[in-house]
Parts: C-alpha cells; structure tokens; sequence
C-alpha cells in the first residue's frame, strides 16, 4: 500500500511522462500511461485495502478483512478523512461481534469522520442504536433508530428498524 500521497505523485509522473510521450510522437503510450494514472488516482479516493477489507465481509470472513486492515498502520497519514470513516466502520462492525464498548467508540468515530453514501451511515447508527439498547439508553436509541431511518432512502434497512422498535418496546 502507498501513502495517499505518493499516489498523486506517481500519477503526476505519469501524466508528465504521458505528456512528454504524446510530444515525441508515441501517441500509445501517451494513452497507456494516462490509463495507468488514472489507476493511482482512483486508488487515492478509493483505498485498495479497504475494498479488499470490503471483498472479505461481503463473504463473511471476518477474519479475513482484519488481517486486510491490520496492514493499514497509520490510518491518519495513509487515508484520506472518508477513508478513515470507512476504515473505523470496518473495525466497528468486526468488533461489535465481541466487544460492544470497542464498538460503539469505533462507530462514533467512522460518523464524526464520515461515510460517503447514507446506507453506510444509516447501518453505522443503526448498529449504535442497538449498543445503545443493549445498553439500557432508550432515549438516545430512538434517536439513533429515527437518524437511521431518515438516511434510509430506499427502504433497504426497514425490517431491522421494526425489529429494533419492537424489541424496545419490552425495555
């Protein structure tokens, strides 16, 4: 894995190099390198560990996607503020299996940082909606639980929210 960094230099090289290479007349390699570019760019708003950490939940292996994250070192130097919500969303999901105190700092860090896309937001509060049930905070699990379901466009988490606002009810 590069520093985010080191990916904008390495695409500002290649488009240097493309440029100079469309110059000389090599007008192939001038494309070449500006699809390869276009790789390390993508990579800096995209984190390849973090897709692959993402590749691993999706088949339940939890394991699996830690071992993909644990090569992340210093997530603050390495990511950019989206990725590391991302990064401490991943960890707040695994260990929200085990340890629900761990879980919900993790949660709350991913939300301060932020999530690009509502669904990933609305799972984060919802899943802090029930570390806050378990918890025996009714208030701030309604909260969550109302949060959730207005960053839930498209009805994808509707039954989990049911679920939760009847399982609150016998709080």
């Amino acid at each position: 894995m590069f520093n985010k960094n080191i990916k904008l230099v390495l695409a500002g090289l290649l488009i240097a190099a493309a440029v100079w290479q469309f110059i000389e007349g090599s007008i192939g390699n001038g494309i070449m390198l500006i699809l390869l570019a276009g790789i390390f760019i993508f990579l800096y708003f995209k984190n390849e560990i973090i897709l692959l950490a993402f590749l691993r939940l999706r088949k339940q292996d939890f394991p699996g996607a830690k071992k993909w994250l644990d090569k992340i070192k210093n997530p603050e130097a390495a990511l950019t503020k989206k990725q590391q919500g991302y990064y401490w969303y991943l960890h707040g999901l695994m260990v929200s299996q085990t340890n629900i105190t761990q879980a919900e700092k993790f949660f709350k860090r991913a939300i301060k940082l932020g999530l690009a896309m509502d669904h990933d937001l609305a799972m984060a509060k919802l899943n802090l909606a029930g570390i806050a049930m378990t918890k025996r905070r009714k208030r701030e699990a309604t909260n969550l639980l109302t949060e959730a379901k207005k960053l839930d466009k498209h009805g994808m988490l509707n039954d989990q929210i049911r679920m939760m606002k009847q399982q609150m009810k016998k709080i």
